[in-house]
């Protein structure tokens, strides 16, 4: 899960700088880490600069409106922020300020995958540490890598499953009734948690369900013959047809042959 970091600009790469020696100078920080796509070396000059800043629950908690006004008027103000912006289309400074504290979020029948294991992947497994002041960050990485715990992961594969075989089911009942949109999304939710499923039966953390598909199943999880399935399952060639109807049956045998018979 180590990551190679690279920045695509020198813009970005002094962007990154000046972020990491203001929030360095904050008794409050524990980390100032680099994630998302710079963090794996992927970024183009089109890319924003993700970044996060690590700061424990009981200072967050009493610090973060002051933390936050001093980063947004340090934002308007240093020119090291507009040459970034001036770079690409969308090269701008993506900050968030969290406290290392993970709790599953909402997943309902029809809101596809939660980010529980996506913010753990995307804070701890995947970004890299541009400054530390504490042993928060390990303290963090100790707990929740190379992955959480067997009771837990039984209990969310179980769940992800369910909301999967929901989705899946309701697919021809729409088509059926000539609701293709809405089976259509159930068909992209499906595949959302398919993901998020065979992520957890492989005990990894992914990056995301929607993005750097190819590389999260090839390169992470080396299934190669696995990813040469997927693209083919949002290949439609006529939509009001009952043919999301058989795209749904080969995601089904998907998850049964990579998820249910894996774990």
């Amino acid at each position: 899960m180590s990551a190679r970091h690279a920045y695509p600009t020198d813009e970005h790469a002094r962007a990154a700088e000046i972020v990491t020696g203001f929030f360095a100078s904050k008794q409050e920080t524990s980390a100032v880490l680099l994630t998302c796509s710079c963090a794996r070396g992927r970024g183009s000059r089109d890319s924003c600069l993700d970044m996060a800043v690590l700061v424990r629950p009981e200072l967050l908690a009493t610090e973060r409106t002051r933390l936050e006004r001093e980063w947004e008027e340090l934002y308007g103000t240093e020119s090291g922020f507009r040459d970034l912006l001036a770079v690409g289309r969308y090269s701008h400074v993506d900050l968030e300020l969290f406290d290392g504290i993970f709790i599953p979020g909402y997943h309902g029948f029809t809101s596809g995958p939660d980010e529980f294991e996506l913010e753990i992947g995307n804070y701890l497994a995947y970004s890299v540490p541009l400054h530390q002041r504490d042993g928060y960050l390990d303290e963090l990485r100790a707990r929740w890598l190379p992955f959480y715990d067997d009771g837990l992961r039984a209990r969310r594969l179980a769940m992800v499953l369910g909301y999967c075989h929901n989705n899946l089911d309701h697919i021809d009942l729409f088509v059926r009734r000539h609701l293709h949109f809405q089976a259509f999304r159930r068909l992209y939710n499906a595949f959302g948690e398919f993901l998020q499923a065979l992520f957890i039966s492989r005990r990894t953390y992914p990056i995301a369900y929607d993005k750097w598909i190819r590389e999260q199943v090839v390169d992470i999880l080396g299934l190669p013959e696995l990813y040469e399935r997927l693209p083919g399952l949002f290949e439609i060639g006529r939509f009001e047809s009952d043919e999301l109807t058989r795209k749904a049956a080969v995601l089904e045998q998907l998850v049964e042959t990579y998820v249910e018979e894996a774990r």
